[in-house]
């Protein structure tokens, strides 16, 4: 069948890979002139398939309302006059419960676990190379604190059967030698050793390629107007070039989703929440890490990409904005300053996204109530890590096919 895509970040790319994989003729539309060009385009590098959490947890309105005032804080909230971030906010204030975290956790953790096994296979068949190493993540903890509050996140990787291990501070610096220099600073660590790292804007950008050779065609540099929706079936796509017909279309524009899907009375809990990140070079490789270092205090994930480092983090919610603020570029240099003292900042790239979260953390990937108009958006920061899978998922839904893990709880009916 005819199916476009809408939006060619990381989750659009992957799904129409896979789409044509499976033999659909597949269009791919987004207004910018190439593939992963906003919130892919320099996320932190994690592909993070044990440490893979929902901000929504036990403690975390005790912890935002300290973080409101520290110089370096991992939230920040610019509050407006805006009943999407007002009910949003509200929604994810009450997946706070230790009952809700361990659903939306196992829900995540699932679909990570099938992301693992669906990015080998595709690594596998099409050779791409994206500065990739399979070395896991290490989720640092500089007080005891931290890490007796990681035995909730071992509960959960225990039950999904994901490989751990809690490592104290000599056993952090086996895995990562270069913290020996700030030995005093840490005092444990949490390792989930089957995640990776890589460059998302690289792979995802040799993946389109593979993708126009499996056919897909690309409409770049396009605007979606509105979609095209005819007695509860939709037609296609208008933008301001053409009106293009389809017989699915697949909604994965991140942050910018449920502004498409207003007008058809869909109402997806889906907001953005900015994230920041520095790429530095690399001058002294004894200094760097080998694979990411999650700085749990500030919530800032630091990754050695080839012979760069990637810093990326925090939760800034503000609504579409997407100005680039002196703070936060100061709070990214402290983290891996403190950490990896020795390299030069003065020379790092500062970029922002707008990452596509949900109140629960868990993706929406799915049918809607409109005939062949399905969903794959929500991923907040975990769409690098959970696109493969995401993509198998929906290229089965559209072909009408069972999915190979449970989809139910993805879709957007769960919200009622």
């Amino acid at each position: 069948m005819k199916v476009i895509v809408l939006g060619a970040g990381i989750v659009g790319i992957t799904s129409a890979y896979q789409l044509a994989k499976s033999g659909h003729e597949v269009t791919v539309i987004d207004r910018q002139q190439g593939p992963a060009l906003e919130t892919s385009f320099a996320n932190a590098g994690e592909v993070s398939f044990g440490y893979c959490s929902p901000w929504a947890a036990p403690g975390i309105p005790a912890k935002a309302m300290k973080w409101l005032f520290m110089k370096h804080a991992p939230l920040i909230l610019r509050p407006k006059l805006d009943m999407a971030m007002l009910s949003w906010m509200s929604r994810m204030l009450s997946n706070c419960t230790s009952e809700r975290y361990a659903t939306n956790k196992s829900r995540m953790l699932r679909l990570a676990d099938y992301s693992r096994i669906a990015l080998a296979e595709l690594r596998a068949e099409t050779g791409i190379a994206y500065d990739e190493r399979m070395q896991g993540t290490l989720q640092l903890f500089r007080t005891q604190q931290q890490l007796d509050a990681s035995a909730k996140d071992v509960k959960a990787l225990a039950a999904d059967g994901i490989p751990y291990e809690v490592l104290d501070r000599d056993g952090c610096i086996r895995f990562e030698p270069a913290l020996k220099h700030v030995r005093d600073k840490i005092v444990g660590g949490l390792l989930t050793p089957k995640d990776e790292t890589g460059d998302c804007f690289k792979f995802t950008n040799a993946l389109a390629a593979k993708a126009e050779a499996l056919g897909v065609r690309f409409a770049y540099d396009t605007t979606i107007k509105a979609l095209d929706v005819e007695a509860g079936r939709v037609r296609g796509v208008i933008t301001d070039r053409e009106r293009m017909s389809s017989d699915a279309v697949v909604v994965a524009l991140g942050s910018y989703s449920p502004l498409l899907l207003k007008p058809f009375g869909i109402k997806l809990p889906v907001y953005p929440v900015k994230g920041y990140s520095l790429t530095i070079p690399i001058t002294d490789a004894s200094r760097a890490p080998e694979s990411t270092v999650m700085d749990e205090t500030y919530k800032i994930a630091i990754t050695r990409l080839g012979d760069r480092i990637r810093v990326g983090g925090m939760a800034e919610i503000s609504g579409y904005t997407n100005d680039l603020g002196l703070a936060r570029r100061s709070t990214l240099e402290h983290s891996v300053t403190d950490l990896f003292p020795g390299g030069d900042v003065s020379k790092a790239s500062f970029w922002s996204g707008l990452r596509p979260m949900t109140p629960d953390g868990t993706p929406v990937i799915g049918p809607t109530k409109i005939i062949g108009l399905f969903l794959n958006t929500g991923h907040g920061t975990l769409g690098w890590t959970m696109s493969t899978g995401s993509a198998r998922l929906i290229s089965d839904l559209v072909g009408g096919r069972a999915p190979e893990i449970d989809a139910r709880y993805l879709a957007i009916n769960r919200y009622g």
